[in-house]
């Protein structure tokens, strides 16, 4: 008994559904997406690899032995080389791998830019639904009300059993697509859980409320993929930059010394040995890199104009969503403030007359159809909105 009480217990806790609220949820999606904690390891790989950048060349040791013969003393030879750039290959290296961290820290925050305006999406959508359901389930009990009240009135004999059949058809046709809805909001939540963190069998409950406000202006120079291209437009000079100075290989310096020894007679041996200094410098006459900067300065070039094209395309996504935010935005205050309350006011006036037998039915659905379209409208208007303001924020997100 004991065991089975705190199976339901810890049952009932990992049923509990996760209740998030719409602002809270770039937070969640920064802490538990799976892939942003992936991806911020590319930074780690980055500076990992900086540090072996701008390095020298590890220097090598060479010995050599070779024993006396009649014609050749006994000789030990000891080599020490070193190589060093002319260039300024490794500071144009360690430039280099400094920017490539800038940029994989750049790639992250676009990432995580991407992910998040994706996840408020679909929360915006996801929301939008929730309300759309309840709009539903308010008119089906609406005509629930409607259908059982015309077949009473069929059954006196006081309307037409068509009224009561078609009643009931209207009842049936909203309970389709609210079965519809719930089958929808099944795969938006189904996309969204994972950002979240949350399992497939997880519950996911959404509040918050979708107020129209228009955003302030904001600049988008400091965006993570326009700031990414500027870099890997430096990144792509520098290396054009380190492409010119590999045309000078590095050249080699060391020093060595021998000692040869040499056994004139069975009590005289003759030692000498010297030391000597060397230069080994590499003359660029077959191979001065050409290959390798032509193709550096055409990607420089392209990596340029890569940034001016996405700095068009993003002026255009911004202007665009601050146009659609402004339309929405009218559409909703033009629906909610102006036509719904009228169409409220006739469906109350035409439910009251077919109660008294002034009115058909027809007339009575036609007014609530209506009522149902602008009200789904006005939630289709709000959403947009959303919609549109997520994708300015993420058009100008720093």
């Amino acid at each position: 008994m004991h065991w089975s009480l705190f199976g339901l217990l810890a049952l009932a806790t990992s049923v509990q559904a996760l209740s998030l609220d719409f602002t809270d949820i770039a937070t969640r999606v920064r802490s538990h997406h799976p892939t942003l904690r992936a991806a911020r390891l590319a930074i780690e790989e980055a500076r990992a690899r900086q540090l072996g950048a701008g390095r020298l060349s590890n220097p090598s040791f060479e010995t050599s032995f070779q024993n006396e013969s009649r014609v050749s003393p006994r000789t030990t030879t000891f080599a020490l080389d070193q190589s060093f750039p002319v260039t300024q290959r490794l500071r144009l290296e360690k430039k280099l791998s400094a920017q490539l961290v800038q940029a994989a820290e750049l790639e992250v925050k676009d990432v995580e830019r991407r992910t998040l305006a994706e996840a408020r999406s679909l929360a915006v959508r996801l929301l939008t639904l929730d309300q759309h359901l309840s709009l539903h389930r308010q008119q089906m009990d609406l005509a629930r009300k409607l259908s059982t009240f015309a077949k009473e009135r069929a059954t006196a004999g006081e309307v037409s059993p068509l009224d009561a059949t078609q009643a009931q058809l209207d009842l049936q046709r909203l309970l389709l697509e609210t079965r519809k809805m719930e089958t929808e909001r099944l795969g938006l939540a189904g996309s969204l859980k994972p950002m979240l963190g949350l399992a497939a069998g997880e519950s996911l409950e959404l509040t918050g409320n979708l107020t129209p406000l228009l955003p302030s202006t904001r600049a988008w120079q400091n965006r993570p993929d326009y700031q990414l291209a500027r870099t890997k437009s430096e990144a792509a000079q520098t290396e054009a930059q380190l492409a010119k100075a590999k045309r000078w290989q590095d050249l080699s310096a060391g020093f060595f010394a021998s000692r040869e020894q040499q056994d004139v007679s069975p009590r005289h041996t003759e030692r000498t040995g010297f030391i000597g200094f060397f230069i080994r410098v590499p003359l660029p006459l077959w191979n001065r890199n050409q290959s390798e900067i032509a193709e550096k300065t055409i990607h420089a070039e392209r990596a340029r104009l890569e940034q001016l094209a996405l700095a068009h395309q993003i002026t255009n996504e911004a202007e665009t969503a601050h146009q659609e935010m402004q339309a929405n935005a009218a559409l909703l205050r033009e629906t909610r403030d102006q036509l719904l309350p009228l169409v409220l006011e006739q469906t109350r006036k035409l439910e009251k007359a077919y109660e008294a037998g002034q009115t058909d039915l027809l007339t009575l659905l036609r007014a609530r159809d209506q009522r149902l379209e602008l009200e789904s409208g006005a939630l289709d208007a709000a959403c947009h909105f959303h919609l549109a303001r997520i994708r300015y924020e993420a058009a100008t997100s720093p």
